[in-house]
């Protein structure tokens, strides 16, 4: 068991910090009287010794902003409760940390649950990945690199690379033809270097701005090329978006939806409904592109998930079906679109079903289609179960 007194606490927490980056971990996960848990290549598995609540305090004391120190002490936490205050239940924050001469940085969640500290700790690259590690399809990166404004999205459930893609296409743009970039995150993932001809400003919400929203406003005011959004996730910040976009700047950001098309309707969900209209009439002009990603298991075992996207272009059977709020269309539209490089999930899917990178099983699993995945396989589904 690690108590307070194993050793002193930010020892203790760059050693669990250490350990994750040299697994390959993606997050680590603590909470008080447990075994830390690492997810490597999205499997959990348990590592140490279990740390008791006082070493996870000062643990998580000695690495977070002395700004907000106070929400991690659990007397203060506990008199708050009992004053009837209102709490902050949840902290976010970043970490950064050399480990064999390379700088790595950490995107923290610190938590209570049933009164016991806990935190879950985003494992973040030193370096943003190259196109070639990340399993993007480099003709769709260069194409998204040429876009001068409006809005692109990158779509998916937590943890499927979302901010990393962002990344990744931002720094090539970044490389060849140099930009003045905003960016509003929360907390700030990668940090993007620039040369002579390129100026970014990364701004952190919390931090060096109150919101998404005002980091959108007020960074309209500090001649922007690209504004990098960390999420849109309310109507204030995604009608700046839209704003954004309109006035020729291009706005990067991420949307939690399964697939593209769904991107449509989670963004026009965040307005009320007799504004449906006019928001899809807006995204039918300015929407450039959407991503959908999903990471699957290897089917290597010990290796890195795969990259599978879905990837919708805004051409104009797709701006026909945005303006008119048609989602089957929307999904007809991808369908057809190869030869405007659209992708479907299904259709890279069954690359890497064909190339071997993952099973039949998590392809399944993940399509939009299994009828349809199997038809491109030449297989056959047993009663059009998945198999």
């Amino acid at each position: 068991m690690l108590t307070a007194e194993s050793s002193t606490a930010r020892e203790t927490a760059h050693a669990l910090l250490t350990d994750a980056v040299r697994a390959e971990a993606s997050d680590l996960h603590l909470l008080a009287g447990h075994a830390p848990r690492l997810r490597v290549h999205g499997e959990l598995a348990a590592y140490g010794d279990p740390v008791d609540g006082a070493a996870l305090e000062a643990m998580l004391r000695a690495v977070c902003p002395a700004a907000s120190v106070e929400m991690i002490d659990r007397s203060v936490h506990e008199a708050a409760r009992r004053m009837g205050d209102e709490l902050v239940h949840d902290l976010d924050f970043s970490y950064q940390l050399d480990i064999d001469g390379m700088l790595h940085r950490f995107r923290f969640n610190v938590f209570y649950a049933h009164g016991s500290l806990g935190a879950c700790i985003r494992m973040i690259p030193a370096q943003v990945p190259s196109v070639q590690w990340s399993g993007l399809p480099e003709h769709i990166v260069d194409r998204c690199v040429g876009f001068h404004n409006g809005l692109m999205l990158v779509t998916g459930v937590a943890g499927s690379g979302k901010s990393t893609t962002l990344a990744i296409i931002l720094e090539r743009m970044v490389r060849m033809y140099g930009c003045r970039v905003i960016t509003v995150e929360e907390p700030i993932e990668y940090v993007h270097v620039f040369g002579d001809n390129a100026l970014i400003t990364q701004r952190e919400v919390g931090v060096d701005v109150p919101s998404f929203a005002a980091g959108l406003k007020y960074g309209l005011r500090q001649d922007p090329d690209v504004i990098l959004v960390g999420e849109i996730r309310d109507q204030e910040t995604a009608q700046m978006a839209l704003t954004a976009a309109e006035t020729g700047h291009l706005v990067l950001s991420t949307l939690h939806t399964r697939d593209a098309k769904g991107a449509v309707s989670r963004f026009t969900d965040l307005f009320p409904s007799d504004r449906t209209d006019e928001i899809c009439a807006q995204l039918a002009l300015n929407l450039r592109a959407v991503f959908s990603q999903h990471l699957l298991p290897s089917a290597t075992p010990g290796e890195k998930r795969i990259l599978a996207i879905e990837v919708m272009f805004n051409n104009l059977p797709v701006a026909s079906a945005i303006r008119s709020n048609n989602l089957v269309a929307m999904g007809d539209a991808i369908l057809t679109g190869k030869s405007d490089g659209m992708i479907t999930l299904d259709e890279s899917l069954a690359s890497h079903v064909q190339t071997g990178r993952i099973t039949l099983t998590s392809a399944l699993e993940c399509a939009n289609n299994p009828t349809r995945l199997n038809a491109m396989l030449g297989q056959q589904s047993t009663n059009g179960k998945r198999r």
